[in-house]
């Protein structure tokens, strides 16, 4: 399964330095953290990406998480197919995200009205300036780690090894100054910062899969629900990876929790640029144009991102858990028996991450391998129904040589 020499991808991305900002578009995908040049993908379909220089690599990206029945589903193009032929965008309602928002709504009790956005980044940023217009406050909580997109108020410790008040050049210290932070799984100090100040809203990820796929400890999710409701402060999940992937009805479904507001992406949108943020009606009634809480987008409801959404939302229903939840663990299996005892492997349901203090030796190994990681040792894998025995086989067999490779060279 060894992939051959990636020549027209290095030919690419030389190009591509000339063009953007370290060659890409996204921070992660520019390898920095792993070193090397990144693979430039031709094509997708099921768990398999295809670079440029034809190498076929079993894919754990999954595109950040919403290839959750793989690439290039077909129920999933068809609707893409079928929408783009009315028209791209129309800048006014469509059928499509009426169609999507129903089904999100009948999956999320808790999303009784929701708004579309066209990134996660939008949505988390937008339940924010709801929750501090509701309740009249500036200050909000977030967790070190928790990664809610690059919006200014909450690039502070936003995961991905990260840290920092504030975590970017350009983001001033007073745009971060009403961000407060607690360790994620620290319900005490989260009590007491909601004691101390007044706060708008804690905002979290149930599970944080910006720094591992830590799960909540028994009784955090809970604790926090209980907590902002005795100070009065909306509690806010970032459901933009675990939403639709942890269960139907997401993270809050699995853990039986509800909160005030949600934040949804990635899945929602079948791989499409999308986002949206939805909770009580009563709250949501504070968006305009019913409210006085500003938040607009051209493309919020895209009519081809909504039917690729609902394509995707369509397919998950209880039999495609079962069997992600079955996937990651026979992979975990695996995999830890093929680790040496210094790896650590975290696992919620479709999500994981391997921690090896050697990642960058071990990232390179997979690759060559044929095997697509995460290019950070922070980052989630993302499996799919896409996934079968005979691909979680082969990575199990990659990374046993990988993880043997891996501790004879420098981390």
């Amino acid at each position: 399964m060894s992939t051959a020499v990636a020549s027209r991808s290095a030919e690419l991305m030389a190009r591509a330095v000339r063009l953007f900002p370290g060659g890409v578009n996204s921070p992660v995908r520019a390898f920095g953290a792993v070193g090397g040049t990144p693979r430039v993908i031709a094509r997708a379909a099921g768990a398999w990406l295809l670079d440029e220089d034809g190498n076929e690599l079993i894919d754990y990206l999954g595109s950040w998480g919403p290839m959750i029945l793989g690439h290039a589903h077909p129920d999933v193009t068809a609707a893409i197919t079928a929408a783009a032929a009315d028209g791209t965008s129309f800048g006014a309602p469509n059928r499509h995200e009426v169609e999507l928002g129903e089904l999100i709504r009948d999956a999320m009790p808790s999303v009784e009205r929701l708004r579309f956005t066209s990134s996660g980044t939008e949505a988390a940023m937008s339940a924010i300036r709801l929750a501090r217009a509701a309740t009249g406050r500036d200050v909000i909580v977030k967790m070190a780690g928790g990664y809610h997109g690059h919006a200014d108020a909450l690039l502070v410790h936003p995961g991905s090894g990260a840290t920092g008040m504030p975590a970017s050049a350009g983001v001033t210290r007073n745009a971060a100054a009403d961000t407060l932070v607690a360790p994620y799984n620290d319900l005490e100090t989260v009590e007491a910062l909601l004691d101390a100040y007044d706060v708008a809203a804690v905002i979290v990820e149930p599970v944080a899969a910006n720094m591992g796929v830590v799960p909540p400890l028994p009784g955090y999710l809970a604790g926090l629900r209980a907590a902002t409701r005795r100070a009065g402060s909306i509690l806010v999940f970032d459901e933009v990876i675990t939403g639709f992937r942890l269960g139907r009805g997401g993270a809050q479904e699995r853990y039986g929790v509800t909160p005030d507001l949600t934040v949804l992406g990635k899945i929602i949108g079948g791989g499409l640029p999308v986002g949206a943020f939805g909770g009580q009606a009563e709250l949501m009634r504070g968006i305009a144009p019913e409210g006085p809480v500003y938040q607009a987008g051209t493309l919020s409801g895209n009519p081809v991102a909504m039917a690729a959404g609902a394509a995707t939302l369509r397919r998950l229903d209880a039999s495609v858990y079962e069997r992600l939840e079955a996937a990651g663990a026979r992979l975990v299996t695996g995999l830890a028996n093929a680790a040496p005892a210094s790896v650590r492997i975290n696992r919620v349901g479709s999500l994981l991450t391997v921690f090896t203090d050697a990642f960058p030796a071990y990232f390179h190994a997979m690759l060559d391998a044929g095997v697509m990681l995460p290019p950070s040792q922070h980052e989630a894998w993302f499996i799919s129904t896409a996934h079968g025995d005979d691909e979680l086989d082969r990575t199990v067999e990659a990374a046993r040589h990988a993880f043997a490779i891996a501790q004879e060279l420098p981390a």
